[in-house]
C-alpha cells in the first residue's frame, strides 16, 4: 500500500533560509592575538611564538592549559614539554613591574599586570629581582605583540618573557588568592608545516557537494534517467519544463537572491549586537531538526533503492496522519540522534555527530533549492562574494571586530557556540583545536555545481565535455588556496568564497565563453518559459 508520509523536504525548505544566512568562512580554532608595529634591534629580533602553560594547584596538574604569547626579546622556550622546568609562580611588587621590585623572586616565575611602561623595563626588573621568566598579563582577551622602543638600541634580557590573556590571568590569581601553591611549566611546541586535518575537511565538503548533485542518480538511478530525458524533449520541444510533483523545489530568482544576501546581512548584525545562551540555544534547535529531517530523507531514499517494500505497510498516528512503518522507525532513530547530539553537544566527539547533521541536511538543502540558470548564479555568488569579504575583512573597520568571525565564535560567556558549520580536530596539532568550514562555503557553491550536474545530464554531456567535473575540480582548488591564506595568515579567520567564487563561477563562464554556450547557460530555462506563456487571457467567471 503507498504511504502518504508528508512531504519530506517541508521542514528543511523553512530552515534553508536561517542556515544560509551561514556563515561563509574558513578558520583554524586557535588563540590569536593583535599585530602591533614593533622595532627590530640587537638582541630583539626573536620571532612572535605561541606557548603551552601547564600549571599545577597544590600539586595538582590541572585538565586544561593557558595560552601565551613569547616576546621579540627574552630567552628561547624549549619545544617539548619535557624540556621544560616546573616553578613557583609569584605577584611582583609593584604590581606593573615598572620599577625595582621590593623583593626577591629567586627561581619564581614572575607575574605583572600590563601597565604603562614598556614591556623592556618590565623584564629588567623582573630578571634583576632573579625571576626565571616574566608572564604579563593583558589588559583584555587578545595577546598583543610585545616588541622592543626606540632607545632599547642595545639588549639583553635573559630570561623567557610572554603574555597572557586577561582571563588567564584571573584564574591564575583566583588560585593564588586562596593561599593556594601554583606551580607553571613553559614551553612553545612547533606546529607541523602540513595540516593534514584541512585535507580531511577539505575531502567531507567536496564530497558533499559530489554526492548532493548526483544524489537522484545515486538513490533512483532508473527514475533519474527517466526525468532527464523527459526534460531533454521539453526542453527541445513546445513544451514548458515540469518537475517532479512530489519533490518541493524552490527555484531562486535573480531578487531573491539579492533579498537573500541583504537579509542575511542584517541577520548576522542581530547575532552580532545581540548574541547570547539563548539565541544560540535557539539556532540549535533548529539545526537539530532540519539535520534530523536531513538524516531522514536520506536514509529513507537509501533504504528504498534496495528494498522497495518496505515502504507499503503504513500506520496512521493522531496528528502525524499516515506514514510508513519504515519511515516512522527511522524517525525514531534520527530523533534520538538528534537529542543525543544536543544533549552531548560539549564533550571531545561531539564534532562527528554535529558533521553528520549538517552534511544530511546541505544534502538535502541542495535537493530543495536550485539555480535555473548562469544569470541567477553570478548574481547571488558574486553577492555573497562581497557579503564574504565584508563581514571578515572590513567589518573590523566599522566594528571594531571581524562580525563573521566573532557570531561564529558563539556565546563566549557560556561556551555555547552556533552548530552551522562542519569541523574536525586537529589531530597532529599538539595545539589541538579544530578546523572549521562555514555550512555557506559548501552551499553557495554547491548550488552552483548542483546546477551543472543537470544541465550537463539533460544534454547527454560526457564527464570531460561537461561542466560538472572541472567545476568540482575548481571547487576542491578554491578550499586549497583558502588553507593556503589560512596558514600563510597564521590561522585567522579566511572568508572562503573569496577564492572559492573564482575557482567555480569564473571557470563555468570561461567554459561557457571558450564553448559558445555562455548565451545558453546565461538564460538556460528563461526562453522556453517565455515563449510557452500563453497568449489568450485567462477566462472571466
Amino acid at each position: 500500500m503507498p504511504s502518504s508520509d508528508p512531504p519530506r523536504h517541508r521542514c528543511s525548505t523553512a530552515l534553508l533560509f536561517l542556515l544560509l544566512l551561514g556563515f561563509s568562512f574558513a578558520a583554524a580554532d586557535d588563540a590569536s592575538w593583535t599585530e602591533d608595529s614593533t622595532l627590530e634591534s640587537p638582541g630583539c629580533t626573536n620571532k612572535f611564538q605561541m606557548v603551552k602553560i601547564l600549571n599545577w594547584v597544590d600539586g595538582v596538574e590541572s585538565d586544561d592549559f593557558f595560552t601565551g604569547l613569547t616576546a621579540q626579546f627574552g630567552a628561547a622556550l624549549p619545544s617539548d614539554a619535557g624540556q621544560g622546568v616546573r616553578s613557583p609562580v609569584a605577584f611582583v611588587r609593584p604590581l606593573d613591574s615598572c620599577s625595582n621590585l621590593s623583593s626577591r623572586l629567586d627561581g619564581s616565575i614572575a607575574l605583572s599586570i600590563r601597565g604603562s611602561c614598556a614591556f623592556t623595563e618590565k623584564a629588567k626588573h623582573a630578571e634583576a629581582a632573579g625571576a626565571s621568566a616574566l608572564l604579563v598579563i593583558n589588559d583584555k582577551e587578545d595577546l598583543d605583540e610585545m616588541g622592543c622602543m626606540e632607545k632599547d638600541t642595545s639588549l639583553n634580557v635573559s630570561i623567557p618573557v610572554l603574555m597572557i590573556s586577561k582571563s588567564s590571568g584571573d584564574a591564575l590569581n583566583k588560585s593564588m588568592v586562596d593561599n593556594k601553591s601554583v606551580e607553571l611549566l613553559l614551553y612553545a611546541p612547533t606546529r607541523p608545516a602540513v595540516d593534514l586535518t584541512a585535507g580531511l575537511l577539505l575531502l567531507m565538503a567536496v564530497g558533499t557537494v559530489v554526492v548532493a548533485s548526483l544524489w537522484s542518480d545515486l538513490t533512483d538511478p532508473d527514475q533519474a534517467n527517466e526525468s532527464y530525458s523527459i526534460l531533454a524533449k521539453e526542453f527541445t520541444g513546445a513544451r514548458t519544463r515540469k518537475d517532479d510533483p512530489e519533490k518541493e523545489i524552490l527555484d531562486i530568482s535573480v531578487t531573491g537572491a539579492v533579498f537573500f544576501i541583504v537579509t542575511a546581512s542584517i541577520f548576522l548584525l542581530l547575532l552580532f549586537y545581540f548574541m547570547s545562551s539563548w539565541f544560540v540555544w535557539v539556532l540549535t534547535i533548529f539545526f537539530c531538526i532540519g539535520g534530523m529531517q536531513g538524516m531522514h530523507s536520506i536514509i529513507t531514499a537509501v533504504l528504498l533503492r534496495k528494498w522497495r517494500h518496505l515502504g507499503r505497510r503504513s500506520v496512521k498516528l493522531p496528528l502525524l496522519g499516515t506514514m510508513s512503518w519504515m519511515s516512522l522507525l527511522v524517525n525514531i532513530f534520527c530523533l534520538a540522534f538528534a537529542v543525543f547530539w544536543f544533549v552531548k553537544r560539549h564533550t571531545s566527539y561531539a564534532w562527528a555527530g554535529q558533521d553528520i547533521l549538517g552534511i544530511c541536511l546541505m544534502i538535502t538543502a541542495l535537493q530543495v533549492v536550485r539555480l535555473p540558470n548562469i544569470k541567477v548564479a553570478t548574481v547571488l555568488l558574486c553577492c555573497a562574494f562581497v557579503y564574504d569579504i565584508f563581514w571578515v575583512f572590513i567589518s573590523p573597520l566599522i566594528f571594531h571586530e571581524s562580525v563573521m568571525i566573532v557570531v561564529a565564535q558563539g556565546d563566549s560567556s557560556s561556551g555555547e557556540s552556533i552548530p552551522m558549520l562542519l569541523r574536525i580536530p586537529r589531530f597532529f596539532d599538539p595545539w589541538g583545536g579544530y578546523d572549521m568550514i562555514g555550512f555557506g562555503d559548501i552551499l553557495f557553491p554547491g548550488l552552483l555545481i548542483s546546477f551543472a550536474s543537470r544541465y550537463d545530464k539533460i544534454k547527454k554531456r560526457v564527464i570531460s565535455s561537461g561542466y560538472f567535473l572541472w567545476l568540482t575540480i575548481g571547487y576542491g582548488v578554491g578550499l586549497l588556496l583558502t588553507y593556503l591564506g589560512l596558514y600563510l595568515m597564521d590561522g585567522h579567520g579566511q572568508p572562503a568564497l573569496l577564492y572559492i567564487v573564482p575557482c567555480t563561477l569564473g571557470l563555468a563562464v570561461i567554459l561557457g565563453l571558450v564553448r559558445g554556450e555562455l548565451k545558453e547557460l546565461w538564460n538556460y530555462g528563461i526562453e522556453e518559459s517565455e515563449s510557452n506563456t500563453p497568449e489568450d487571457p485567462l477566462p472571466v467567471a
